[in-house]
């Protein structure tokens, strides 16, 4: 951000905007599938397959799995339904954008935090929604 507009009296506090939780994430989903051919979908489950996910990030997994749709379509030589199976098979190949962001700004968290000016952040890092990306990612 431009530091004209960080000075006092503009936009000088931080506010962290945490990446959205799980009811967010269905709320989500199922605004991103809401005029999607589809059927058979558990949105709960995958709202809690995708912590720290972004909401382009889940609009980007609709996408990938609606690619899956094509090729399968091409082979089949009919469209079939967007399916979980489609979803889950276009999981492994996206990864939560926040995670970046995140791991560095746990740097500034653990090292610039004197003023208590990323203490929120910190709180988030120290949540269970964290925790849950650091155990898929190892």
């Amino acid at each position: 951000m431009d530091d004209a507009l960080k000075r006092p009296g503009r936009l000088d506090r931080p506010t962290f905007v945490p990446p959205p939780d799980e009811a967010a994430r269905l709320r989500i989903l199922d605004l991103a599938l809401a005029d999607k051919h589809a059927e058979r979908l558990d949105l709960a489950r995958l709202a809690k397959l995708t912590p720290l996910f972004s909401g382009a990030d889940l609009r980007a997994l609709v996408e990938a799995a609606l690619d899956h749709v094509i090729d399968e379509a091409i082979d089949l030589g009919h469209a079939p339904p967007l399916s979980m199976d489609h979803l889950e098979a276009a999981l492994p190949e996206l990864h939560p954008t926040t995670a970046e962001w995140l791991a560095s700004a746990r740097n500034y968290v653990d090292f610039a935090n004197q003023t208590g000016r990323y203490d929120e952040v910190a709180a988030f890092l120290r949540s269970k929604e964290a925790k849950r990306l650091k155990h898929r990612t190892s």
